[in-house]
């Protein structure tokens, strides 16, 4: 059984593909996403910016957190971190497994990519697009 799992982020929509790496972290496979500025998020560009703008307030300044990502991967780690349960020691391990990057690193040129539910037809915005708005 292969213990490494390289998933590729284009298009692939935000949830669906968080809640694909933590199980197979939880199954205890190494996960490797890559690309993940083309992760797209469903839904109205506006209310999506609105939710996400939402987030970042709620840590003020004299208050420790939550402190939410602006990098996309960074995004995605932490959209898979909120199906699991992180606290624990079976969850901290799983998300211990899964790494994120931006763009497709050298290591990962030549490893056959495993696509996950594309975005057909429906309203979407990218997570390139959503990072650029939060900074």
């Amino acid at each position: 059984m292969n213990k490494k799992l390289v998933v590729d982020g284009t298009n692939a929509i935000l949830g669906r593909l968080a809640s694909h790496v933590a199980k197979q972290a939880l199954l205890g496979k190494e996960v490797f996403v890559v690309n993940c500025e083309k992760v797209v998020v469903s839904g109205n560009k506006k209310d999506i910016l609105k939710g996400y703008f939402e987030i970042r307030k709620k840590g003020g300044s004299s208050l420790k957190g939550p402190i939410f990502p602006t990098r996309c991967a960074a995004i995605v780690k932490r959209t898979a971190r909120g199906m699991l349960s992180h606290k624990q020691g079976r969850g901290a391990s799983a998300l211990k497994r899964i790494r994120c990057y931006d763009g497709l690193p050298k290591e990962f040129a030549d490893s056959k990519l495993e696509p996950i539910h594309q975005a057909k037809g429906i309203v979407t915005i990218t997570l390139e697009t959503i990072s650029e708005e939060l900074r």
